[in-house]
């Protein structure tokens, strides 16, 4: 891997901090409802969840939603493109992660959904569909009941929580 032979695609499973004092640092925590800067540095990460390095560049462009209102038994199927832009060829993580715009409760800024891992030679394009069922968006209610809330979900993708260049709202009915 040093040398270039194999070209790494691994993402990070947790969020790396800067310095101690932003500990505990999460990529899905709740809105503090406040800014995350320290007096001395920025609250963002060293590392983010989700991120990754290669020996290549990728482009992931072009989100489309199969709908925009969905029923609580449907499923989301986010389409994108992704491109190797580099020159060598290497193996892309699309992520897509969701934010409930307006819950009844706290709820995280935003959750890791769907993934999927595309291999692409240098200058190749593929679509890429990214599956989430309706029934993935529930959570505890004040009751500590699970539910889906009706109401504006954001779904984002890129290629890491703190990368997520392409967005749509979609209605949960």
């Amino acid at each position: 891997t040093l040398f270039g032979a194999e070209n790494p695609s691994g993402k990070l499973p947790i969020t790396f901090p800067t310095e101690e004092g932003q500990l505990p640092l999460t990529y899905n925590h709740h809105p503090t409802g406040r800014g995350n800067d320290y007096y001395d540095l920025s609250g963002e990460p060293l590392y983010p969840f989700g991120f990754g390095l290669s020996y290549t560049t990728f482009e992931i462009s072009g989100l489309q939603l199969d709908k925009t209102k969905y029923s609580e038994n449907e499923t989301i199927m986010a389409k994108v493109n992704v491109k190797n832009t580099g020159s060598k060829a290497g193996s892309e993580v699309v992520q897509l992660y969701v934010k409930d715009v307006l819950a009844s409760v706290s709820r995280p800024v935003i959750e890791l959904k769907g993934f999927q891992k595309v291999a692409l030679q240098p200058g190749e394009s593929k679509s890429v569909t990214i599956e989430v069922p309706i029934k993935h968006l529930q959570f505890l209610n004040e009751k500590m009941e699970w539910t889906v809330e009706k109401g504006t979900y954001r779904i984002m993708v890129g290629n890491s929580s703190k990368s997520l260049p392409l967005k749509q709202n979609i209605e949960v009915l």
